[in-house]
């Protein structure tokens, strides 16, 4: 038997988890003190539902479920057709949080007040080919603001989030934001067709990755118009691309004010501290974003460290009513391997003691224990090896504090920080 994990998954020593938990709990603190609702979804999810779920590219990276027992048999006996594959399987695992948040809202909207501010910190699976930065199985941690059409709630997301961001130790960021809206207004004044948007979109948001010879080299593998390419490709090359600028050229000009007073009031309410900038290269991947759409990025680090944006039609997939709905999402997986590359040291809290014992002294070890458990500290329980010293050196390795021989002595000998 193997004793690796599958790939795109991890381990994660006692350490590592610690670092882990951390973080989970002081983004999940930031969110709660902001007002935000902790809830939880299952990870599988009705495969119509996911395939119905407008998630872009992430579609092709389901995890889908067999069909298990007689209904399995029947489709298998039926032959296996092109046309009839679906009908392997009818559940598959959540590929991100936002469509099992959109059907949990519409299973238990009678249930809730408008606007819901929603929690989501959890695991979601994506059939990626694993890498350095793409796993799996990964942690997304979500706040999503749902029953209002006012951007106000993007203001309210961009800012908890930078107070999460901040209070785990990330500086120096800045918000990249754009609108669906706008794009697509400016896709359609270049000549792209209203069918083509969203792969042009799809396409467009990996500019970053490929730069503009790229994304145009894939325009036109996609059978795209040779002239309206290259009318995209001198836009896009012909200087700044300033909001100033594209406002001056829409007729409809509400998704640019829009983003305009997100911005100054971003800057505003939070002192000038989070920065905010235009950027009409911002797609964000998911087909299921309608308006605003927003990015955190550092100079620091390459890559997005939490992005989202507003989703105003796909509770309407479930409600045939459109539900206005705007989310944000951060990066845990990313945020964690900066900070464990950076070695960050956790804040101090209760210290970690060992309570070594022989076995004659093990009711005495466990009073001892929870003495210290009373007084504050995190005791655990170790019976007495053989190479005492050689063990007591590897606890200092292994992030204890200090440590007690139960029948030497009363007190607690701490490592030397």
């Amino acid at each position: 038997m193997k004793i690796t994990p599958v790939k795109g998954t991890n381990d994660y020593l006692p350490r590592e988890a610690a670092l882990r938990d951390y973080l989970k709990k002081t983004i999940l603190d930031i969110y709660t003190e902001n007002g935000f609702e902790h809830i939880y979804t299952p990870a599988i999810e009705d495969a119509e539902n996911l395939d119905k779920s407008d998630g872009g590219e992430n579609l092709s990276l389901i995890f889908n479920i067999l069909k298990r027992g007689d209904k399995l048999d029947k489709v298998i006996e039926e032959g296996l057709t092109d046309a009839n594959v679906k009908d392997l399987y009818d559940l598959g695992l959540r590929y991100d949080l936002t469509l099992p948040l959109t059907r949990y809202f519409a299973n238990n909207k009678a249930k809730l007040i408008l606007p819901a501010k929603f929690i989501q910190i959890d695991r979601v699976y994506r059939a990626e080919r694993p890498q350095k930065g793409r796993l799996r199985e990964f942690i997304q941690c979500d706040i999503d603001i749902i029953g209002s059409d006012s951007n106000t709630a993007e203001v309210e997301l961009i800012l908890t989030t930078a107070k999460a961001l901040t209070a785990i130790g990330l500086k120096d960021f800045r918000v990249r934001l754009n609108d669906r809206r706008l794009l697509h207004a400016v896709l359609l004044d270049t000549g792209f067709e209203k069918n083509d948007l969203e792969s042009v979109c799809i396409t467009f948001d990996k500019m970053d990755k490929v730069g503009i010879e790229g994304v145009c080299a894939e325009l036109e593998e996609k059978g795209l118009s040779a002239n309206v390419i290259a009318a995209f490709k001198d836009l896009i090359s012909g200087g700044e691309l300033t909001l100033d600028y594209i406002k001056s050229k829409l007729t409809d000009k509400t998704p640019a004010e829009d983003l305009e007073r997100v911005m100054a009031d971003v800057a505003e309410l939070s002192g000038g501290s989070v920065k905010t900038e235009f950027d009409l290269s911002l797609v964000r991947g998911q087909g299921y974003y309608t308006g605003t759409v927003f990015e955190v990025v550092s100079d620091e680090f390459s890559g997005s460290v939490a992005g989202g944006g507003r989703y105003d039609r796909l509770i309407g997939k479930f409600l045939n009513e459109d539900i206005p709905a705007v989310g944000f999402s951060i990066g845990f997986e990313r945020i964690f391997a900066i900070l464990t590359e950076g070695e960050i040291k956790l804040p101090a809290g209760r210290k970690r003691i060992a309570v070594l014992y022989n076995e004659e002294d093990f009711r005495a070890a466990v009073k001892k224990a929870d003495e210290l458990r009373r007084e504050g500290n995190n005791a655990c329980l170790y019976s007495r090896p053989k190479k005492t010293g050689k063990f007591i050196d590897n606890l200092e390795k292994y992030g204890y504090d200090g440590f007690v021989i139960v029948g030497e002595s009363d007190e607690v000998k701490m490592f030397e920080s």
